[in-house]
């Protein structure tokens, strides 16, 4: 699949088929002219059988091979900023919203669904909405709620950007409030009341200093973090504020659940904590382990060439994993550029990722 019909005097090959992705904007909630593109290229390979659910596209193989490998990625991206709405190439480097994350995976996946006919897995392609934003929107979510036959698979490759190497798991992530109680009183007069504010100190002391746990998991070390992501308090000027809350964002290690992990920071804070204060979970994910034993995924970071290492976010590999599907990350572009407002993908990563795929598709060593 190239990219005539999606933009003109674009580069050819894989450059120039992301470039035309980036192009056509799809930031969240407002993915259906990218979708409608993405579903148009796959119905014109006969050998694909393509549905539409919603905005999110799922195109299969059905060669009766007895194994099943779906890769997906997300068609959404972050709001533009600074500029990067329109796609800009410079010396085989596309700048660009979503340029890494992910249209670049996208383009490998929508090239290797045209280029590879017969692989010697059936083989998934699943496009999907709404992962950069709540999860009651994410596409997956609502295809394994509402077509889950379309998801079914032995293992599965998200294209998130990993730079070519395979980022396997992903961490959990937690999000709780804590909110302590003062007293009001006249600023001229605090010994009359009690500021809530102040008694954040402990709290953000004991988190400040931190030390998360650095579990291995299948070769892989996973780094838990802490931070505070919010502080609300105050009244006026001239008042002690009677209450103050805090936001705090906990990755874990897929070696606990998100129970375990909410416990773990409940005693953490639970010394600073007195009746009248509360300790809410606002949002909370499970993890996903590495599962690199499976001949699939295992064979994906043989043909990669490099050491696998944990993926340190969360991503909908533990969509997977939470349905009984072994999932990795693996894509072009470097992961730190994701959402910043310079983020690239270059031609030799986009050749790499999809050299390294059409590989393990294949069934053929990976050439160089």
């Amino acid at each position: 699949m190239d990219s005539d019909g999606l933009s003109e005097h674009l580069p050819t090959g894989l450059l120039g088929l992301a470039t035309a992705l980036v192009a056509v904007p799809s930031v969240s909630h407002h993915e259906v002219e990218l979708a409608d593109v993405v579903e148009r290229g796959l119905r014109l390979c006969p050998w694909l059988d393509v549905e539409r659910v919603g905005h999110n596209v799922v195109a299969r193989t059905q060669l009766g091979r007895s194994r099943r490998l779906l890769l997906g990625g997300h068609l959404d991206t972050v709001p533009p900023a600074d500029g990067n709405d329109l796609p800009r190439l410079e010396d085989g480097v596309l700048f660009g919203v979503g340029a890494a994350d992910m249209k670049g995976g996208l383009a490998v996946f929508l090239h290797l669904a045209a280029a590879v006919p017969e692989p010697v897995v059936d083989v998934t392609w699943c496009f999907y909405v709404g992962e950069e934003v709540s999860q009651e929107h994410n596409g997956l979510r609502h295809l394994w709620r509402d077509r889950p036959d379309l998801l079914e698979a032995d293992a599965a490759i998200l294209g998130e950007p990993t730079g070519g190497t395979v980022e396997a798991g992903c961490q959990g992530t937690l999000r709780v409030a804590i909110e302590v109680q003062g007293a009001r009183a006249h600023t001229a007069r605090p010994w009359m009341g009690r500021n809530a504010i102040h008694r954040l100190a402990p709290i953000l002391d004991v988190i400040a200093s931190y030390e998360g746990r650095r579990p291995v998991l299948d070769g892989c070390e996973f780094r838990e973090q802490l931070q505070v992501v919010r502080v609300v308090g105050g009244v006026a000027g001239n008042v002690v504020p009677d209450v103050a809350r805090i936001e705090v964002n906990h990755r874990f290690a897929p070696d606990r659940s998100a129970a375990k992990a909410e416990a773990a920071l409940r005693r953490l804070v639970d010394v600073h904590l007195e009746p009248g204060d509360t300790f809410e979970v606002v949002d909370a994910a499970e993890g996903a382990p590495p599962e690199l034993n499976h001949p699939l995924l295992g064979g994906l970071v043989d043909l990669s060439g490099r050491t696998a290492r944990a993926k340190l976010g969360w991503t909908d590999v533990a969509s997977f994993w939470a349905h009984g599907v072994p999932a990795t990350n693996f894509g072009p572009g470097d992961p730190l550029l994701a959402h910043t407002p310079g983020e690239f993908v270059t031609s030799v990563e986009l050749e790499e990722a999809a050299r390294v795929l059409r590989s393990l598709l294949t069934g053929t060593p990976a050439s160089t």
